[in-house]
């Protein structure tokens, strides 16, 4: 045999290279393939923000409820209260600044700094958490979600009554924490998609998230009611099905 004729080490090299992209692309394929998403699916966050579904919400209900004037706060938040007129005549000494990070009533900030109480303003400190579920009886599906008006212990409002500190607090309230899902339609298919991932070429098992028919209510994964809770908060203004019935929960 001419030895022209007889294969290469680079061309066993390039058709070695050939064979392991194709086996690759086969893979890739094959994996993808599991993650298709059926185009009837009903996809959790999409719905939840789609307008054009007849949402409805029911059972908006407090179930945690700070709202006062009495909770302690650093020294610092104390005298920043003071008008210019009492900081003056009041200023602070190496003792006061000692103080400064110090958790105290306005009481005992006025007795530190030696005045009325009633010159230092005193915030209402407002915390609400509570829940509510919104529902479509087209969809036979209906989602528990939890909301507040503040990730921190407790939100300073500075005005003169407590019913204005609960408006203003909830000037960007935010949903928070877990998701549950009841969904009673075995017709259609319901899935849940983790955001995070969306953009990576290869999904990670929990990144799709079918759910299934049930009577009972399921609780999501924390990453997947993450993606629902940040579409929801990108989505917020457009839903005022939702902050109507909260406030209307406050009043």
């Amino acid at each position: 045999m001419d030895s022209s004729t007889l294969p290469t080490q680079t061309d066993m090299d390039n058709t070695a290279i050939t064979l392991d992209n194709k086996e690759e692309h086969s893979d890739i394929e094959s994996e993808s393939g599991t993650k298709t998403i059926d185009p009837n699916a009903i996809i959790l966050a999409e719905a939840l923000t789609d307008k054009a579904i007849g949402w409805q919400i029911h059972n908006c209900k407090i179930i945690k409820k700070t709202v006062t004037q009495d909770l302690p706060l650093p020294f610092l938040y104390h005298y920043d209260s003071l008008d210019d007129a009492v900081k003056q005549s009041y200023p602070l000494t190496p003792e006061l600044l000692l103080q400064f990070n110090t958790p105290m009533s306005a009481r005992e900030a006025a007795q530190l700094i030696g005045i009325d109480e009633e010159l230092l303003t005193s915030p209402w400190h407002v915390k609400i958490m509570g829940s509510l579920v919104v529902f479509s009886e087209a969809l036979q599906l209906a989602v528990r979600l939890h909301w507040t008006n503040t990730g921190k212990k407790t939100q300073q409002i500075y005005t003169k009554d407590a019913a204005d500190a609960i408006i203003a607090a909830f000037e960007d309230w935010q949903f928070f924490g877990r998701v549950d899902v009841l969904y009673k339609n075995n017709k259609q298919i319901l899935i849940s998609i983790d955001e995070q991932n969306s953009n990576t070429q290869e999904l990670p098992a929990e990144s799709l998230l079918t759910i299934e028919a049930s009577g009972d209510y399921q609780q999501l994964l924390a990453t997947h009611a993450l993606a629902v809770i940040m579409k929801l908060e990108a989505d917020k203004a457009e839903l005022p099905w939702f902050e109507k019935a909260i406030l209307a929960r406050l009043e």
